[in-house]
């Protein structure tokens, strides 16, 4: 049985309706004895545990650092192209947006990955979009290939393969995966997915599974807030991250809570999770997921993730980029716009080359960061709340 499967039987409503009638005693019961199912879970994200929002936030640390340590492994994102075939509401990237567009060529992913490894970096997320013409999976390979050499930990974020397309890109190097849902809720995820592969929904959450195949030995997953009612996609991600932990228990799963930024095609987000539904959010999933890895990006405002980091958070982005070529300018040269698949060259000396004030490149990026701070920033804020910054956790030696 896939989660297909499983998530056609969840019984969401039945939880919603849990969560709206739960009472103080019923928050108080779980933290006392544990978060042991969805019904729990269901719990934790009541109204009734917003009023005790800070004891679960005291109990959510204490088991972080229970299971975890006192560690926050750092990683960036490289992003690789910026084509799509995909129409995409909610995505700066999405095919119709009239933005600039470049594919980084494998000197370019070398030169922008030696950058990030200056700062510190030793886990580096390479991001795409997805467009067999200009994103292949023997691109890929190719740029986990030509990685792999001195960078010790390289996940990807890329459109969804089958298995056997996955498997020669695990042998060039990478060892995880992540792969968004975007919005579980079938109806929305229709209404907001008008183009291209993306549409199918089972076959994307069915992605993790087909990667686990494959040999990937991390799983990222997570809903993207702002696109269907925060509680049913807390729930049913929490749901998909339990049943990954049982069926592909040799990796290790991580579940990203990320909220919609301005991006370009100006979409404005249909549901709102505020920040102190976020806190309770990540609290519950800690509570009912304990050995499963949090991540907090660069979305997020520095403020906030400052009060984040120490209520849950294992994994953090930092000084990223959501542009090819944000690092160096790596790109610069061959920016365009693409219509239809077809490349369309930008006139001469047209002020759309310029790129912005603080950019390296002027290829367009697919949303705007909240946290524009340095990753050694970072680190330094993350040792004054007594914390280890962690670069590197993993080298192919381990397992060779």
């Amino acid at each position: 049985m896939s989660f297909v499967d499983a998530f056609n039987a969840l019984p969401v409503s039945q939880l919603l309706q849990q969560a709206r009638n739960a009472t103080p005693a019923d928050v108080i019961r779980i933290l006392r004895d544990g978060a042991h199912s969805l019904t729990d879970f269901a719990t934790l994200l009541s109204p009734a545990a917003a009023g005790q929002l800070e004891a679960l936030c005291r109990q959510s640390q204490a088991l972080t650092r229970q299971r975890f340590g006192k560690v926050i492994r750092l990683f960036a994102p490289l992003y690789l192209s910026n084509e799509c075939i995909n129409n995409c509401a909610y995505c700066g990237f999405s095919r119709d947006n009239p933005i600039l567009r470049v594919t980084l060529s494998i000197p370019e992913v070398v030169r922008e990955a030696r950058a990030l490894t200056e700062q510190g970096f030793r886990n580096i997320l390479l991001v795409a979009g997805e467009h067999p013409k200009f994103v292949s999976n023997g691109y890929l390979q190719a740029c986990t290939a030509a990685l792999h050499e001195f960078v010790p930990a390289l996940s990807l974020e890329v459109g969804p393969m089958e298995t056997a397309d996955y498997e020669p890109i695990v042998r060039a190097g990478a060892e995880g995966l992540v792969v968004y849902q975007e919005t579980y809720d079938r109806s929305v995820y229709s209404a907001m997915h008008t183009l291209g592969p993306k549409r199918d929904f089972d076959w994307r959450l069915e992605c993790p599974e087909r990667a686990y195949a494959a040999g990937f030995r991390r799983l990222g997953i997570g809903a993207l807030h702002g696109l269907a009612e925060w509680r049913y996609e807390a729930l049913a991600t929490a749901a998909h991250a339990a049943w990954l932990l049982r069926h592909c228990w040799k990796a290790m799963i991580t579940v990203s809570l990320p909220r919609l930024r301005p991006c370009a095609g100006e979409f404005q987000p249909l549901t709102h999770l505020g920040d102190r539904e976020l806190v309770q959010v990540i609290a519950a999933m800690r509570l009912f997921l304990p050995d499963v890895g949090l991540v907090l990006s660069t979305r997020e405002p520095a403020r906030l993730r400052d009060g984040l980091f120490p209520l849950g958070i294992t994994h953090a982005s930092a000084g990223s980029h959501t542009e090819p070529g944000g690092y160096t300018g790596a790109g610069r040269d061959n920016i365009h716009q693409t219509v239809r698949g077809r490349i369309v060259e930008l006139a001469a000396n047209s002020s759309e080359w310029a790129p912005a004030a603080g950019r390296a490149t002027a290829a367009t990026g697919q949303f705007d960061i909240a946290d524009d701070r340095s990753p050694e920033e970072i680190a330094a804020l993350l040792r004054r709340l007594g914390y280890e910054p962690v670069w590197k956790d993993w080298d192919a030696a381990l397992s060779a």
